[in-house]
């Protein structure tokens, strides 16, 4: 699985700008007001990257809210890497390959592919989940 795509991903700010671009096309978007023009972005010591604020309602958010992402501790890129494998390989990719090329669990290469492939037949996953 050499040349497979993925070392596009291997960097978490790449992951997130990636994503941010395709969700956000013109900047974030609360998930929770729909608030566009007083939005921050969180920066303190405990803050986790790329947390945005919500001035209008006051609530944080990422770019997972509403996503397959969202509950996840998976880190973004690799949530990436894996949709790439997904998609190289003509969805013929199982949890086992994924484990070995991502370094995760079976169980959470498994989980991963069941939320990717869901998405990609268009079905819900779970909750508002988009992505």
């Amino acid at each position: 699985m050499h040349g497979d795509g993925t070392k596009k991903f291997w960097d978490e700010d790449a992951a997130y700008e990636f994503i941010e671009q395709r969700v956000w096309p013109d900047g974030p978007v609360c998930p929770h007001c729909g608030g566009i023009d007083q939005i921050g972005r969180l920066q303190g010591q405990s803050t986790r990257a790329r947390t945005y604020k919500c001035y209008n309602c006051r609530k944080p958010f990422t770019v997972k809210v509403g996503t397959i992402f969202e509950h996840s501790k998976v880190p973004m890129h690799k949530w990436l890497q894996a949709m790439v494998l997904y998609r190289r390989y003509k969805h013929h990719v199982n949890a086992n390959q994924v484990c070995k090329v991502l370094g995760v669990t079976f169980k959470t290469a498994k989980t991963m592919l069941t939320l990717i492939r869901k998405r990609a037949r268009g079905r819900k996953t779970t909750g508002k989940e988009q992505l």
